[in-house]
């Protein structure tokens, strides 16, 4: 597996490395920062490589072409750091994260079987050109498309054209409902297929179950494993959520809130991890929508109360919204009255609950780690190496 050094990217790869290694693969992963420590728990093997992307505390670029230059950079300076590592020891298949664009270059330079593991939405057919219309509309955004195409054809990957190679991969399996992805109709599933989310209890939460007493469980969740500490919603949750009649509140922060000692009676606060254990135990969940939040709500089957923080969250609240599992409140309109109006108004939907229970069953059916690591050795056996 060849990753991206960044927990968000990390973490939904994680149970199908853990799935692969308990069938009794040999799994290395090549990582950098802060996933080292996630990657060593699945029983892979570590190879440390040195990264130039900035960390998820650093800031980001806003400008798409900066941004993208950066995961150019990061190929340019990961390939020769993995051809080092896998030049006398090839794997017999390269998995690779969407992001890491030197774990395709490496797989087709050696000529060996590659899986994509996509955690975000896949391209879908007449995406290739809008993407590129849209880069060379952008300022800097030809002379990108021109260095990359050099890297491309100096670096020994097969796939010479740039669109293809960013957006189209050999084989991928995308880690999301396929309910989450646009135009999934023109999705080509000779090529893609959705195992949606691939989760895994996070042990630090075993033993968790719901209090005896409370009716209904509501769980605010909005940190997520690369997004900000939101302290002024979560006293707006407080305010809206303080001692309501037969609710019992988790509250998951970041480590940056000051609310544990002076919580409501109903709720108790837990340090953020990703919340499986808590979510299906739930009944509602106050979530920012990330796709791995949005992903793992429908696999819980669980309403939600949607807090989006940036353009892609708020794709993903709208289409949370259009499926008919959720409510959406930006964060300037939080207020302790529309979070308990959102609230009153799912549970009072009886369409929400029957439709979440629809998306529990479609979900469940994709086979999540399973079923990812079952495609991940029949292409094993599909394209034989050595």
């Amino acid at each position: 597996m060849v990753g991206t050094p960044l927990v968000s990217h990390v973490l939904p790869s994680l149970e199908i490395i853990r799935e692969l290694v308990t069938r009794g693969h040999r799994v290395t992963y090549a990582n950098a920062g802060p996933g080292a420590e996630l990657v060593t728990a699945t029983g892979a093997e570590l190879v440390g490589i040195t990264s130039t992307l900035p960390g998820a505390d650093r800031d980001w670029p806003q400008d798409p072409i900066a941004c993208a230059s950066l995961f150019l950079d990061e190929a340019e300076a990961v390939l020769p750091q993995l051809h080092a590592v896998y030049d006398d020891d090839p794997a017999d298949l390269y998995l690779y994260d969407a992001g890491a664009y030197a774990g395709r270059a490496l797989a087709e330079a050696q000529d060996r079987a590659l899986v994509q593991l996509s955690a975000a939405q896949v391209a879908w057919e007449g995406a290739q050109e809008e993407i590129a219309a849209a880069y060379a509309r952008l300022p800097g955004g030809p002379a990108h498309r021109a260095r990359f195409a050099d890297w491309l054809a100096g670096c020994g990957a097969v796939t010479g054209n740039v669109e293809e190679f960013t957006s189209y991969p050999r084989r991928a399996l995308a880690m999301i409902p396929r309910a989450m992805q646009p135009h999934a109709d023109r999705v080509d599933t000779e090529a893609v297929t959705f195992v949606g989310p691939c989760l895994g209890a996070d042990p630090k939460q075993d033993g968790w179950t719901r209090p005896d007493g409370a009716k209904k469980v509501l769980l605010v969740s909005l940190a997520g494993s690369a997004s900000p500490e939101p302290q002024e919603i979560h006293h707006q949750c407080v305010a809206a959520f303080a001692d309501l009649p037969g609710w019992h509140v988790v509250l998951q922060t970041g480590g940056g809130d000051d609310l544990a000692e002076r919580v409501p009676r109903n709720f108790e606060v837990w340090p953020w991890a990703p919340p499986l254990t808590m979510l299906e135990q739930a009944d509602v969940w106050v979530t920012h929508t990330g796709m791995a939040g949005s992903g793992a709500g429908l696999y819980a089957g669980v309403p939600m109360i949607a807090v989006p923080h940036g353009p892609d969250q708020s794709l993903h609240a709208d289409r949370l919204v259009e499926l008919g599992v959720a409510r959406r409140l930006d964060p300037a309109d939080v207020t302790a009255a529309a979070l308990r109006t959102a609230l009153m108004e799912l549970i009072g939907d009886p369409q929400v609950a029957t439709r979440s229970a629809w998306l529990w069953s479609e979900v469940r059916a994709e086979g999540g780690a399973c079923r990812a690591a079952d495609l991940i050795e029949e292409q094993l056996v599909a394209e034989p190496v050595g």
